[in-house]
């Protein structure tokens, strides 16, 4: 009896052994999950120095990341690589799935849609999911074909062999402690040179190399066209626009990564083994004040030995956030109006401090007194930069209308003069301590609190249970009721419990919605399947409402989800912002930002846009619809490019609006399978829309733009054409016509064949090179054959080099 008991014992521990060590898989196999509610749940690294599961970023928040398996010397976790880092999921009923069509899906707790997926399909039935001893998590057919890898998208880090290519970036972090997209990145721009970009809320600006010298005087070179770069386990850098450099401990060192740090300086790392810390042997800025954004508006940044980089506000100014120095300082007095003849401003000199960009002019070879009289008669003057240049021996004159990407050092021959209103000069602000605090690159550690749909549904069971069991003998009436309720509120919780996961926007209700448009009287815009109304929101922002048409339920609901989802995973300045949704029953509805100036159809026609800022339009759509097509991490085809989607702003700087169409591309361009029925508008569709041989890719909204850019250029609609001498004409037709086909009559500028183009309505003279140049690109983006079209970087190179077509 005793020995039999032992043996259950001794069997019991064999299970509960291999049950534990189960949990450490070395593959993810199809129809197959990881679960976040196991916290032993992960894949590992054959050699055991990367480990993939559900890492912990906040209170119940998790992102599934790779990290290198053992600890640093204080315990924490050295995270390379994150799926969902802007949409974290709960810490319940979680999972990540591989599905038996070898899809790669993340969901959160309970809901319907994937948060995140690889958008992938195995036609092998045997695809399995890998982390190899390079910290690749890769995803592979059994005929060993790569359906996709954790290398192709790059979050902050990159490891040794992983390439940097012109379909990837680095991003920085938030903060130490929140892992969210930062405003740093590391990018290859239309160049092919490698920079340092800050991208904030509001501006953008490069800032290594350095700007003020051109790419070559920097070392680089524009003509690697590959756009890749590697680290290898030497720490040996090699780019191909000719940046090279070896780490400080350069040999042989498994352990290094390249990362995008929260500071915006691209640093290289190799592990001390001994003190188990990282230590740093290569970074890309050693004046870390080099940096734009660091400190926010109206402050200065120095660098002091024993804190090292500290940040200051300007003299009459406060913080705006004392947690967070990216927001900046504002200034505690009011600006003084302009008045002719009236004198309220003065100068307080600051030596030594330089503010790097946001001209309003260049003023060379001008006195001190001239400089002062130039600022005060602009209004958005905020200060300006007077110093002497030793080459030319002149003094040198920067009038400021903002105050970014501020530098203090006494090795900097020159002075700042900040304007202040005299008032506030003569009053107690000279009292007040200025405001200077060593930058905390520590971060505040982000607790996000998720929708727990789990608990909702659980307590909801609970109920349910009760009430059928009180009632089981009860009136039927009120058990029908009680069910119905019960329905309802599923029907409604769900979906809105995903889109605040999934996107991170605000979510209005119907009621809010109602009011802010005062019952949605102002309309702005309608469309095929929404109306757009103009309101204003509790915190006076003015927005665009756009409520999807309820006649169509099954349509309104794909295109809400369309948008919402592709404009939650879009960040760029020639795109348009959304602030939030509604999802109430049959209610689908949009809130943007509001475009004061509406779209290009409403101006093509009116006095207001000059050819100056025409060409702008057509600079900044291209950016725009470059930023879908090569440089955001999920490549989309807009499907629905025309004058009624560019929005215009207060400065009639364009935005690309109306994402319902939208289509996501796989990377490996095989994405046009899933189109299934020609989309978008007559006059603007390219050819291949109507031969089903004809793949589609992003060229479909390259010749939409280029039959825009005609039309803004020639006032004539593509739609009608032209109908001078008796027959229509399509009106990329008539202007072929009219440039003609001769090498000599293309580039001869003193032709006329440029005046019989152009709109003789718009008011305004133009550059007529440019205007050729727009010409010749919008063509050639409206050509026939797709593969005669450039691309949208390309066409952005064109418009701002005017190299030949």
């Amino acid at each position: 009896m005793h020995l039999l008991v032992h043996l259950l014992i001794l069997v019991s521990l064999i299970l509960c052994l291999a049950s534990s060590s189960s949990s450490s898989l070395s593959a993810l196999k199809l129809d197959s999950s990881l679960s976040v509610d196991n916290k032993d749940d992960f894949l590992i690294s054959q050699d055991s120095v990367f480990t993939a599961g559900f890492y912990s970023v906040g209170e119940n928040v998790f992102c599934f990341s790779i990290w290198f398996t053992n600890p640093l010397f204080n315990g924490d976790r050295t995270v390379v690589w994150m799926a969902n880092r802007d949409a974290p999921v709960n810490g319940k009923r979680s999972k990540l799935s591989l599905s038996k069509t070898g899809n790669l899906i993340l969901q959160d707790a309970d809901q319907e849609l994937p948060i995140w997926t690889t958008r992938t399909r195995d036609t092998t039935g045997s695809a399995e999911l890998r982390l190899n001893n390079s910290g690749n998590l890769y995803l592979q057919s059994k005929d060993e074909q790569i359906l996709w890898q954790s290398f192709g998208s790059p979050t902050d880090t990159l490891l040794p062999n992983q390439p940097l290519t012109k379909d990837a970036m680095l991003v920085s972090s938030r903060s130490q402690t929140n892992y969210s997209s930062g405003f740093y990145r590391l990018i290859f721009d239309n160049d092919n040179v490698l920079r340092l970009v800050y991208s904030g809320p509001e501006v953008t600006g490069v800032y290594w190399p350095n700007p003020e010298l051109r790419a070559w005087d920097s070392g680089r070179s524009t003509y690697g066209s590959e756009r890749t770069a590697t680290i290898d386990p030497f720490g040996r850098f090699i780019s191909s626009d000719g940046l090279f450099f070896n780490a400080s401990d350069d040999g042989g060192q498994p352990m290094r990564r390249l990362t995008m740090d929260v500071d915006g300086n691209v640093r290289v790392y190799s592990l001390d083994e001994g003190n188990r810390m990282w230590r740093v042997t290569w970074q890309a800025l050693a004046q870390t004040c080099a940096i734009h954004g660091s400190c926010g508006e109206n402050s200065t940044c120095s660098n002091e030995p024993n804190y090292g980089r500290k940040c200051t506000c300007l003299p009459y100014h406060k913080m705006v956030n004392r947690a967070d120095w990216s927001y900046g300082c504002e200034p505690e007095f009011r600006s003084s109006s302009c008045v002719d003849g009236e004198d309220k401003d003065d100068f307080l000199h600051l030596q030594h401090f330089d503010f790097y960009g946001y001209d309003l002019k260049y003023l060379p070879n001008t006195t001190l007194d001239v400089c002062m009289k130039e600022c005060k008669n602009m209004c958005n003057c905020k200060g300006f930069q007077y110093k002497f240049d030793k080459k030319q021996g002149i003094f040198l004159c920067y009038p400021k209308f903002l105050l970014l990407n501020g530098f203090g050092s006494v090795s900097f021959n020159g002075s700042f003069y900040l304007k202040v209103p005299t008032s506030a000069l003569s009053s107690n602000y000279t009292k007040k301590p200025i405001q200077q605090l060593e930058l905390n690159c520590s971060g505040i550690a982000r607790e996000v609190q998720l929708a727990r749909v789990y608990d909702q549904k659980k307590e909801q069971g609970s109920i349910k249970f009760l009430l059928l069991f009180t009632y089981v003998f009860g009136a039927f009436e009120i058990i029908c009721i009680v069910y119905f309720f019960y329905k309802t509120r599923k029907s409604v919780t769900k979906p809105e419990g995903y889109l605040q996961v999934a996107t991170g926007f605000e979510r209005f209700s119907y009621a809010d919605l109602k009011k802010a448009s005062e019952n949605f009287k102002t309309e702005i815009g309608r469309g095929g399947g929404a109306v757009v109304y103009k309101g204003v929101l509790s915190d006076n922002r003015v927005a665009a409402i756009k409520c999807l048409k309820e006649s169509d339920s099954n349509q309104g609901e794909a295109e809400f989800l369309a948008e919402v989802s592709t404009l939650g995973r879009l960040n760029h300045m020639n795109l348009i912002n959304i602030w939030g949704y509604c999802a109430e029953g049959k209610h689908k509805i949009l809130v943007y930002e509001y475009m004061e100036n509406g779209s290009l159809a409403e101006n093509l026609h009116s006095n207001k846009l000059d050819w100056d800022k025409r060409f702008e339009i057509a600079v900044g759509t291209a950016k725009g619809l470059a930023y879908l097509h090569e440089e955001c991490l999920e490549w989309v085809l807009h499907c629905d490019v025309k004058p009624h989607n560019i929005l215009l702003d207060q400065d009639y700087s364009p935005k690309v609006a109306d994402f319902g169409l939208s289509k996501f591309l796989d990377r490996d361009g095989r994405g046009n399978s899933e189109f299934t029925k020609a989309r978008g508008t007559r006059g603007y569709m390219a050819p291949e829309w109507f031969f089903v041989s004809l793949p589609i890719t992003s060229k479909v909204d390259v010749y939409s733009y280029g039959v825009v850019m005609l039309e803004m250029i020639t006032g004539k609609s593509p739609q009608r054409g032209d109908q001078s001498g008796g027959y229509e004409r399509p009106m990329v037709k008539w202007v072929q016509e009219k440039v003609g086909t001769t090498a000599d009559g293309y580039d001869d500028m003193s032709t006329s064949w440029i005046e019989a183009i152009v709109d003789s309505r718009v008011e305004g003279e133009y550059d007529r090179i440019r205007m050729g140049t727009l010409i010749k690109v919008a063509l050639q983006c409206a050509e026939e054959h797709k593969d005669a079209r450039p691309t949208m970087s390309q066409v952005v190179d064109m418009l701002l080099h005017g190299d030949d077509c």
